[in-house]
Parts: structure tokens; C-alpha cells; sequence
């Protein structure tokens, strides 16, 4: 079986279990199969440590069974991460996740419970496959009236978007996220 792309954590002891140093070492290594002796000697470890960690893990649900295979007079169990990456859903935190009281949309606050709000929603799909639109673009500014001038310009163009293609009709209904921040260009 594939492994997924991202596997969005959203119960408690999935959290739990993949907030451990030595596990987040673990699933790194393992977006190949591996044993625990295999993983034991890859990173250092007494060979116990990485079972144990490993249960953890599969208990959880971040590592599934690959195979079986016997090795002398012991059966060794060959394990795969699920996914490539994983990222916390904000639900886990309850009350205290972000929510979308931030009203000031120029603030980081606003910007990262939107990101919350959309990770929350999305994920609540499910697997199944959803229509989904992502796109992402660096600019640079000159100065910060530019800056500030594109925000308004992007804003109003958002706006006369959604004003064209809404539908009060429909059924389909999307989320729009637009969002930008200070990054190092690489």
C-alpha cells in the first residue's frame, strides 16, 4: 500500500504518540520499510528501545505492517510509516485551538487561525477525494505603500470574484483562504 502524502493527526493519542523525539527519528526513517533490528542500527539504539517504539507507533496508527519474514528461529515484523509527513489538526487543543475571533485580517493571528480553520475543514473530508484548489507565489515589494497597495488591490479582486461567481442557489459551496507573510526566498 502507498504511503499517503500527509496524514492530518486530529486524536489525542495520535498526537501523543508522534510528539516523542525518538518516534519522529522513527518515522523519518521509515517512509521505507524496515524491522526494528534494521531501525535499531540505523539510528543508534538498543534494539528493544525501537520495538517498544515502534508498538507505540502502530498503536497508534502512524506505522502499519508491511510484511513478516522469518530471520533464524524469530519472525521479524517489517514496518512503513502511513504517510510521508504529518501535521497536527488545531482540533486536538478544544477550546484553546485558534478560532476566528481575530477580526484585525492584517494581524499573524488572523492568518494562522484562517490556516487552522482551513486544516480543520479540509481534514474533516476524510480521504475521499475532494475538489480542492492550492496555489502559492513569492513577490517582492519595493516598498511597504506597494505592499500595502497590493493587499487592497488583492482584496477587491477577491471580492468582485465572489460577487461574479456566487450562486445563493447552489449547493457547492467553497472556502476561499487568501493569506501572505514575511519568507526567505530561497
Amino acid at each position: 500500500m502507498p504511503l499517503l502524502p500527509l496524514l492530518v493527526i486530529s486524536r489525542l493519542d495520535q498526537a501523543a504518540a508522534l510528539l516523542e523525539p525518538t518516534r519522529v527519528r522513527i518515522l523519518r526513517e521509515l517512509r521505507e520499510p524496515d524491522s526494528a533490528s534494521g531501525l535499531a542500527r540505523r539510528l543508534g539504539l538498543p534494539r528493544q528501545r525501537a520495538n517498544y517504539h515502534l508498538r507505540e507507533l502502530e498503536t497508534a496508527g502512524l506505522v502499519r505492517l508491511v510484511r513478516e519474514q522469518k530471520k533464524g528461529n524469530c519472525t521479524e515484523r517489517v514496518v512503513q510509516a502511513v504517510a510521508r509527513a504529518f501535521v497536527l489538526s488545531p482540533e486536538i487543543l478544544g477550546e484553546v485551538s485558534p478560532s476566528e475571533a481575530c477580526t484585525d485580517r492584517y494581524s499573524p493571528e488572523s492568518l494562522i487561525a484562517a490556516a487552522a480553520r482551513a486544516i480543520r475543514e479540509v481534514s474533516a473530508q476524510g480521504n475521499r477525494p475532494v475538489a480542492t484548489l492550492a496555489t502559492e507565489t513569492d513577490i517582492r515589494f519595493a516598498t511597504p505603500a506597494d505592499e500595502r497597495a497590493f493587499a487592497e488591490d488583492l482584496v477587491s479582486e477577491v471580492a468582485k470574484l465572489a460577487a461574479e461567481y456566487d450562486d445563493p442557489g447552489a449547493s457547492r459551496s467553497f472556502r476561499i483562504v487568501v493569506g501572505g507573510y514575511p519568507c526567505e526566498r530561497k
